[in-house]
């Protein structure tokens, strides 16, 4: 048997199924990969090797069965697991254990799929290279002195070191698609209010998207299928039916996309992106030309406002969301020696336990909700939200899917954007327009820049999260996986 941890999720729930391994034998393969090479990565904050061993011991008595049963996962540390640390990477939740499960892991539960642990990520999802965390900054697998992307770098990096077959992200403006990117990985954003939000700790309420993280697009899709769908407990959960994902994702891998139009978006034709980069772009889009799809180029012209009405609405929302944090009801607290007023503990306790990024879009998204502001920043924001959709809405009347690169560049070297917060916030130019949309979005790998991975983004129309799979199957099997060196 080839080393279990180098497989699809595909191949290792056939071979579950199939008794030719056992779950148990699974999970152990992966938690002994954590084990040996996650010193070096950092993609873990919390390693639950009982629980996971505990969960694959109930697929092999044969008490859950399903299409990834005995699969193992890693989980964002955003998204809460009862009994189980989970901080969003903020020493404000150091230590704390939520008493309830979020809906996507009651689901990832009930399809039998052993949660391995917690990923790392930028505190409280804010971020894109996983440099604010307050436990350290996870490394990429393909470099270990480079960024692993963000917020989500964690599970991308788990999944580029082989520690696991597949990972739940969030994706607020770019956090699963760009650590995808930036890793060689798969990320999938899924339409908003397509997968629950419920027990995930809010970053941005109205842009806040959980989602599935592969290696392959199929894997990705099979993922989806497991998390998506109606939940009662969130009031922005869409109640239609989940697209048949994974259908498209296979009909994509015969590599046909004759009759498919892709729409080129004009605005992201490569300024401000790196040479490498548009070439690999550039020549994944020949690549689906060759399978029969058509190129159309779209205009978007709002699309160049997405970056600062983004940085208006996220951190206005983070400001409200964040609120709740306040040393007296749970997590951490600090200078209540009984001689400081209520005000006083709140304002030790947030200072001792946000680091500089969060405080940075606190202090935002305050000022945009004050008093005399509102409507000058906040309230123009959203109205340029509005036509950013009907930028995609217009598009769409064109082509089935939009395409671009999904960030403007490779991973780049720890500390060398961190002193410049607009250039870390360049990384999401491509992705943010989707989350201020509301469509779905995937990232797949499609080529190397300077022995780095670049990513190949592909936009659809909400709920139409089939058409993405499709062509980003297509294109993966068209132009292959790629594999990081070893660790």
């Amino acid at each position: 048997m080839s080393d279990l941890t180098r497989l699809s999720a595909s191949a290792l729930a056939s071979l579950i199924a199939s008794r030719e391994v056992s779950a148990v034998e699974v999970a152990t393969a992966h938690l002994d990969r954590i084990a040996a090479v996650d010193d070096r990565v950092n993609a873990f904050l919390h390693v639950d090797r009982s629980g996971a061993l505990e969960a694959a011991e109930a697929v092999d008595r044969g008490e859950i069965t399903g299409p990834l049963a005995g699969v193992p996962i890693a989980v964002k540390d955003v998204v809460t697991t009862k009994g189980v640390p989970t901080t969003a990477a903020s020493k404000i939740l150091e230590g704390w254990k939520p008493p309830y499960d979020a809906t996507i892991v009651e689901r990832l539960k009930r399809a039998g799929m052993p949660i391995l642990g917690k990923t790392n990520m930028d505190e409280f999802a804010m971020g894109s290279s996983t440099e604010y965390s307050a436990y350290g900054p996870t490394n990429n697998p393909w470099d270990l002195g480079r960024i692993p992307g963000g917020s989500g770098g964690g599970s991308a990096a788990a999944l580029a070191a082989y520690e696991a077959p597949l990972a739940i992200g969030t994706d607020t403006g770019g956090s699963i698609r760009q650590p995808g990117a930036v890793t060689g990985t798969v990320g999938a954003k899924p339409t908003y209010g397509g997968t629950s939000r419920y027990g995930l700790i809010a970053f941005s309420s109205s842009l806040d998207t959980p989602g599935p993280c592969a290696r392959t697009v199929e894997d990705t899709a099979l993922l989806h299928a497991v998390i998506a769908g109606h939940d009662p407990r969130d009031s922005t959960s869409i109640q239609q039916p989940v697209p048949d994902v994974v259908a498209a994702a296979r009909l994509g891998a015969t590599g046909d996309l004759t009759g498919v139009k892709l729409g080129l978006v004009k605005e992201f034709a490569g300024d401000g992106s790196e040479p490498g980069v548009v070439a690999a772009f550039r020549e994944s889009v020949e690549a689906l030309v060759k399978l029969g799809a058509e190129i159309v180029e779209v205009s978007c012209p709002h699309f160049q406002y997405a970056l600062p009405a983004y940085y208006l609405i996220a951190p206005s929302e983070a400001s409200s969301n964040l609120a709740r944090f306040d040393g007296v009801r749970y997590g951490l607290r600090t200078g209540d020696d009984g001689s400081r007023s209520l005000e006083e503990v709140m304002s030790l306790t947030r200072e001792a336990g946000f680091g500089p990024e969060v405080k940075r879009r606190i202090i935002i998204g305050t000022y945009a909700l004050s008093s005399g502001y509102y409507d000058a920043y906040y309230g123009q924001a959203q109205k340029v939200r509005t036509l950013i959709t009907r930028d995609f809405q217009a598009a769409f009347e064109q082509v089935d899917v939009l395409i671009s690169p999904t960030t403007p560049f490779v991973a780049f070297p720890f500390g060398s954007r961190t002193s410049d917060p607009y250039q870390m916030y360049l990384a999401d130019l491509f992705t943010i327009p989707t989350n201020l949309y509301g469509g779905p979005a995937i990232s797949v790998p499609c080529g190397l820049s300077e022995g780095l991975p670049v990513g190949f983004q592909i936009m659809a129309p909400t709920m139409a999260d089939d058409r993405m799979y499709r062509v980003a199957a297509a294109l993966e099997s068209a132009v292959g996986t790629f594999t990081p060196p070893a660790l």
